[in-house]
């Protein structure tokens, strides 16, 4: 799933440009990802196929994509390596994770209730805890936003997928 530099037959520029504004593949590092359960394997799995399947990321100031990320944990810090098909990292940004720390951990605690809740409870308690991990979610997928400015340009939805992932990469079990 490569995309060339010059628009595709029948296409205008502006759609081979945004063509180019998104990513194409995403790695874990394997180091990085903790004790995991299904539930969490799942929502990895998912983020990462729809991210996939629908995103929009561009570095700021570069026209070089489609674009590769590889995301790890290294001391307390998201590493967000980014390359493309000519090189396997054009950038790495490191984000402290402290803004979001908060946010991931009320948000583990809130998605334990939710698992633990569509198990046995009626219909209306499991539409609460999910609409609360839903913001809670939001929350976080706009605080990675703001860190990512001036490095990094991301849609709402690609930025709710990479808090996904990111949590998958801190969870701790």
């Amino acid at each position: 799933m490569s995309a060339t530099s010059s628009a595709p037959e029948g296409s205008s520029p502006a759609e081979s440009i945004s063509g180019q504004r998104r990513l194409i593949a995403i790695t874990l590092d394997e180091n990085s990802v903790g004790t995991t359960n299904p539930n969490v394997e799942h929502e990895r799995e998912v983020a990462i196929f729809d991210i996939l399947d629908g995103n929009s990321f561009a570095l700021d100031g570069r026209d070089d994509g489609p674009y590769k990320l590889h995301l790890a944990i290294l001391e307390d810090r998201l590493s967000l390596a980014v390359g493309n098909d000519q090189s396997d990292i054009i950038v790495t940004h490191l984000l402290s994770l402290t803004p979001l720390k908060r946010i991931m951990k009320d948000y583990f605690m809130v998605c334990d209730s939710y698992y633990e809740a569509i198990k046995s409870a009626p219909p209306s308690r499991i539409q609460a805890i999910d609409m609360g991990r839903r913001g809670l979610h939001d929350e976080g997928s706009r605080i990675l936003v703001d860190r990512l400015t001036g490095k990094i340009t991301v849609d709402f939805d690609t930025a709710r997928r990479l808090f996904t992932l990111i949590c998958a990469l801190h969870w701790k079990g």
